[in-house]
């Protein structure tokens, strides 16, 4: 069951619906709230917009190469699978 959150992220007052449970919808407001002060940080930036362009450009990057190494260890696993899986036919 989805359960309503208030959160405010870089000065926006915002209400999401999740059914992720309490520990992990703070866990990503935590993490998002980590990236906008290390884009500020690194930018210098304050304007809001510019901000979460940065932060949703620097997560995007990370996913995409989380989700790249995620298919090359399922392809590793999977050839390895098939190799074992010829061994047991072999004897």
């Amino acid at each position: 069951m989805k359960k309503q959150y208030h959160i405010n992220l870089l000065g926006q007052d915002l209400s999401v619906l999740s059914d992720s449970g309490d520990e992990h919808v703070a866990s990503v407001v935590q993490y998002v709230e980590d990236k906008v002060r290390q884009i500020r940080l690194a930018a210098g930036s304050k304007n809001a917009v510019n901000v979460a362009i940065l932060v949703a450009l620097n997560i995007a990057d990370e996913y995409l190469k989380l989700a790249g190494a995620n298919k090359k260890i399922s392809d590793e696993l999977l050839s390895r699978t098939e190799s074992l899986i010829c061994l047991i036919d072999d004897v």
